[in-house]
């Protein structure tokens, strides 16, 4: 039988279980999007945190003397909640940053459109490549990894112990970021090769024809070339999903050695 009461001692732990997973929520992907009502995102942290607490590993009860005390600890939750949160929500932002290099290279870089899942002017590209690898991401299961993952944390991470290296933090931040940039201009690579090839065509033309306006008419081959290539190279996107999800789960990981 489900117990739906709860004591006044067990308020203090249910309410730092919320803190860590509401931060989660409202910082993670799939879940933090605008797209996503707050009244859903509140009622799925409220939810989840009921089922942690019935049914996740026991947590040891706060200790603390004043409020303040309370309050530290408070903030500590949502620190965890949102580094596990925005390590993920940093992964999935791959795309968007090889999309803009993309748009740069073909010509769509002025072309920008107002993204509402994150109130931002965002490339063509970027948003595309977006929604598509956070469709097959969906589709894979990787929001119940997130959710598995932080049901998780109160394993290693029980309630009020967290002991934040910031040293190991950085470590995997810079780590992380370089890995970024790698993957961004992976998937960049064969727009790359085209427009570079494009443009040593086109410096030949300028040269045998220096009377044709080279600078047209590059402009509409870029376009083209890009699109193309961006049309034969779209089957790749399972793979750059394949990428997004190792290094979400290796980022996840690090964070949380980083608050053990």
């Amino acid at each position: 039988m489900i117990n739906l009461s709860f004591s006044t001692r067990e308020w203090d732990l249910v309410l730092l279980m919320f803190v860590r997973i509401a931060s989660f929520v409202f910082s993670a992907p799939f879940f933090s999007t605008k797209g996503v009502p707050n009244n859903t995102k509140v009622a799925l942290s409220i939810f989840v945190t009921y089922v942690m607490y019935q049914f996740g590993p026991e947590q040891p009860y706060p200790q603390y003397a004043t409020l303040l005390g309370y309050s530290v600890i408070i903030l500590k939750e949502v620190v965890v909640g949102l580094l596990i949160g925005l390590g993920a929500q940093l992964c999935t932002s791959i795309v968007l940053f090889a999309g803009r290099i993309i748009d740069m290279e073909v010509g769509l870089s002025m072309a920008n459109m107002f993204d509402p899942t994150t109130n931002e002017q965002s490339s063509i590209t970027g948003v595309v490549l977006q929604y598509g690898t956070t469709m097959i991401l969906y589709t894979t299961g990787l929001h119940h990894y997130l959710l598995k993952a932080l049901m998780e944390t109160y394993q290693l991470i029980p309630i009020a112990g967290v002991k934040i290296d910031f040293d190991s933090l950085l470590a995997s931040l810079i780590s992380f970021l370089s890995t970024y940039i790698i993957i961004g201009f992976r998937i960049c690579l064969p727009i790359f090769a085209s427009i570079t090839l494009m443009n040593v065509v086109l410096g030949l033309l300028a040269k045998l024809a220096p009377q044709m306006n080279m600078f047209s008419v590059g402009i509409q081959l870029k376009l083209l070339a890009g699109l193309t290539v961006i049309m034969i190279t779209v089957r790749l996107l399972p793979m750059v999903c394949n990428f997004i999800s190792t290094q979400m789960q290796i980022i996840i990981v690090e964070m949380v050695e980083g608050m053990m």
